[in-house]
């Protein structure tokens, strides 16, 4: 992993005014990315597709293995992102779509800021995990001798339905400050040469200073991303490079 102190903090570049506008445009960006070059987003959006799938198949009442692959997850997706984000730069720039270049970058990146990105995110999703757990330990402590994975008309009762109330809740505001800190940063530090700190305050200035389109846009992701893992997983082939090469679009559109 790249030494902290290697790349010096830049200085914080404009933040753009946002629109629904904006929104839409990068979108239509991300679909034509996406038409032009399937292959490449197929290929990135199978990582994540497989580590759902390890999820669900090897994860399902194993708590190493769920614990394994939740880890897995936040330190190999934003290698996947940032593969997504290189094929939209290399078209707006006119350049050659080259397989051995666009993993050569992707594989660079391990060398930069993206693995402290990773591992912010593991440890964010770790705190996340003890906090839910904890949250289910208070509403649900007395129902220890229940088993919850066959009788789950316990989730029915009030203390049930409170606690997934505030899971939800909770993991709502949760999920949007992560998204606050990666919605740009991942993008800026493939394209600039700045610190992960530096990209991470971008971002929350980003989502800051654009509020409610950038939660459109968090809705939007999350809505459509969940209705692409219905069929199997499969909708996710389509849904993520999208998302993928529109979060660059975005991106350039928010950070000047």
């Amino acid at each position: 992993m790249t030494d902290m102190t290697a790349v010096a903090a830049a200085p914080l570049p404009y933040v753009a005014r946002l629109t629904l506008a904006d929104l839409g445009a990068a979108l239509r960006e991300g679909w034509r990315d996406f038409r032009r070059a399937p292959g490449f987003g197929c290929f990135f959006a199978g990582i994540y597709v497989l580590i759902g799938l390890g999820f669900v198949i090897f994860g399902a009442g194993t708590v190493l293995w769920t614990f394994a692959v939740s880890l897995a997850f936040p330190m190999f997706a934003p290698f996947a992102a940032v593969g997504l984000y290189e094929v939209s730069r290399r078209m707006e720039r006119g350049e050659p779509l080259d397989w051995r270049k666009i993993l050569g970058s992707v594989a660079a990146e391990r060398d930069r800021q993206i693995p402290w990105m990773g591992a912010i995110i593991v440890i964010y999703v770790l705190f996340w995990s003890f906090l839910a757990h904890m949250i289910f330990a208070l509403f649900m402590g007395l129902s220890v001798m229940t088993n919850i994975s066959s009788s789950y008309e316990v989730f029915l009762t009030r203390n049930g339905l409170m606690m997934i109330a505030v899971e939800l809740g909770v993991g709502g505001v949760l999920a949007f400050v992560l998204f606050s800190l990666t919605v740009t940063s991942l993008p800026h530090l493939l394209e600039r040469e700045v610190d992960f700190v530096t990209a991470m305050l971008c971002s929350l200035r980003v989502v800051r200073e654009n509020l409610f389109v950038m939660l459109v846009w968090a809705a939007l992701i999350a809505g459509l991303t969940f209705l692409a893992m219905l069929p199997l997983f499969l909708g996710l082939f389509v849904a993520l490079p999208v998302f993928g090469h529109a979060t660059w679009h975005l991106y350039r559109r928010a950070l000047v």
